[in-house]
C-alpha cells in the first residue's frame, strides 16, 4: 500500500487515508453530461465518433455539412436542443480541467465539450419543459462532473482504512475530491461505537437476588 495522506487517533481506532491506487473515472458513474474531447495525446472523456469539433457540433444541431456556418453560428443552433458548456485542460506537470479557461495561454486550451440535450435534462430532472432556471440547474450539474474529473485527473481520490489494535476493521475507497470533504468524514462515522460499560458488581448483585 502507498504512504499515507494523512492519519489519527479517533475513538480509539487509528484512521489512515490513502490515495487510491484503482480509482475507476467518473465518467463510468452514472452522469447527467456527456463529455466530448479532442487530443493528440489523451484519451479524455467519454468516448465518442466525431472527428472534430465542428462535426459534432453539426451533429448536435442537426446542420447539413454543406451549410457555410462559422464554429460559432454552429453553437448557437446546437445550444437550442443542448445545454453546452466549453472544457478547457491545463497540462503542465499534471492535468487540469474546467470550463472558464486558465490563465497560462501557453499551457492551456480548450480540449472540447460537456454537454445534455434538452430532452435528456426534461427526463433526468423530470421537468415537462425546460425553463432558464433549469438550463442553470443542468449546467451546474455538468461544472460539478468537470470538478469530479478534473480531481480524478489530478490525483485526488482516496480511501480509509480503520484500525483498532493492529487490526484492520473497515475501509472504503473512491472518495473524489479534497480528503478532508467527504473521506475523513465519513472514515469517522464509520467508526464503531464503544460497547457500553457494564456497571460495576452487576453480576454480584444479580446473585443475591
Amino acid at each position: 500500500m502507498n504512504d499515507p495522506v494523512y492519519e489519527e487517533t479517533y475513538k480509539g481506532h487509528v484512521i489512515t487515508i490513502y490515495h487510491d491506487p484503482d480509482a475507476e473515472s467518473p465518467r463510468e458513474w452514472s452522469n447527467l453530461g456527456t463529455l466530448i474531447c479532442w487530443h493528440r495525446r489523451y484519451r479524455l472523456g467519454d468516448s465518442h465518433p466525431f472527428d472534430s469539433p465542428e462535426v459534432f457540433l453539426r451533429d448536435l444541431a442537426d446542420v447539413s455539412d454543406h451549410s457555410d456556418l462559422s464554429l460559432e453560428q454552429l453553437r448557437d443552433r446546437a445550444e437550442r436542443k443542448a445545454v453546452i458548456l466549453p472544457v478547457f485542460l491545463y497540462d503542465h506537470s499534471g492535468l487540469a480541467m474546467n470550463t472558464i479557461g486558465f490563465h497560462c495561454p501557453w499551457d492551456s486550451a480548450q480540449v472540447g465539450f460537456v454537454y445534455v440535450t434538452l430532452e435528456a435534462v426534461r427526463e433526468g430532472l423530470g421537468a415537462k419543459r425546460v425553463t432558464k432556471a433549469l438550463r442553470e440547474k443542468a449546467a451546474e450539474i455538468l461544472c460539478g462532473e468537470i470538478v469530479s474529473y478534473d480531481a480524478y485527473l489530478d490525483g485526488r481520490v482516496y480511501g480509509y482504512v480503520i484500525e483498532q489494535d493492529g487490526e484492520e476493521v473497515d475501509s472504503c475507497w473512491g472518495f473524489v475530491g479534497d480528503y478532508e470533504t467527504d473521506c475523513l468524514p465519513e472514515a469517522r462515522r464509520a467508526v464503531p461505537a464503544p460497547a457500553p460499560k457494564q456497571p460495576p458488581n452487576a453480576d454480584l448483585g444479580q446473585a443475591h437476588l
